[in-house]
């Protein structure tokens, strides 16, 4: 029977692990043990890396999830708030209302600053919950004139048509409509070029010409919302519609 001789020795491998060898100096009978001289002790190094790829996963995750739930508690305030302001026309002789609203938008775009905005998930009908633009408050408290109460106020947009269309409807067959050229300027611009204006009744049409220019900002977009600024520094909170609106 051949002797073996067996000689151990303590190493660092390249995984950066401590493991202790052996080298068999008469292996010729023993192929199994010459292989085991090649194995590397590396559970431990293996165990650390998975731990460290979890605990980041486990970070991440936690970090959205943190975002996500300061986002929906920034919306529901805003919502909140402009929930009984008639659109925007109680606000107007409520200043302390109006502050508080204001603050409510600026911590959303906060919240937003750094997304894009302008991408497909902008076009949509959008229906208005709350503006502080003064000609569209104008028309809607004044509705009656066309004998008639002031239906959905919407923006129609469409990126990859660049168009935009501002709507007030007067139910059961008026509507105003503004069409506009757009153009993506930025992550959260958009630039706009009125082309015409329509008023519009049952079987008769008045065209008005277009009448200017100027560019908004979607500072925060969601599946339900959209918080917009404006040139005029006028604020916007819209909702997207239960139905696409078509000319």
């Amino acid at each position: 029977m051949k002797k073996l001789y067996i000689q151990h020795y303590y190493f660092q491998n390249a995984c950066n692990c401590h493991a202790i060898g052996f080298v068999i100096l008469n292996n010729q009978q023993y192929p199994d043990l010459l292989m085991a001289t090649n194995t590397c002790l590396s559970l431990p190094a293996t165990l650390n890396l998975r731990r460290k790829i979890n605990n980041l996963t486990r970070s991440s995750i936690t970090d959205q999830s943190q975002a996500q739930s300061a986002s929906q508690t920034a919306k529901r305030h805003l919502l909140r708030l402009i929930s009984d302001q008639d659109r925007g026309l109680r606000t107007q002789s409520d200043p302390q209302k109006l502050s508080q609203i204001i603050e409510a938008v600026d911590s959303l775009a906060a919240i937003g600053k750094d997304t894009v905005t302008t991408g497909e998930s902008l076009s949509a009908t959008w229906r208005m919950l709350w503006t502080t633009e003064k000609e569209q408050l104008f028309i809607i408290k004044n509705a009656s004139i066309l004998g008639t109460a002031a239906g959905d106020v919407l923006q129609v947009i469409d990126v990859e048509k660049k168009s935009l269309n501002n709507v007030i409807t007067f139910p059961p067959d008026g509507v105003f409509v503004v069409r506009s050229d757009i153009q993506i300027a930025s992550a959260q611009r958009v630039n706009f070029q009125f082309t015409s204006a329509v008023l519009r009744g049952k079987g008769w049409e008045f065209p008005l010409p277009p009448f200017g220019k100027g560019w908004f900002e979607t500072v925060y977009i969601d599946d339900e919302i959209r918080v917009v600024k404006d040139i005029r520094e006028d604020y916007l909170v819209v909702e997207r519609a239960p139905y696409s609106w078509t000319e």
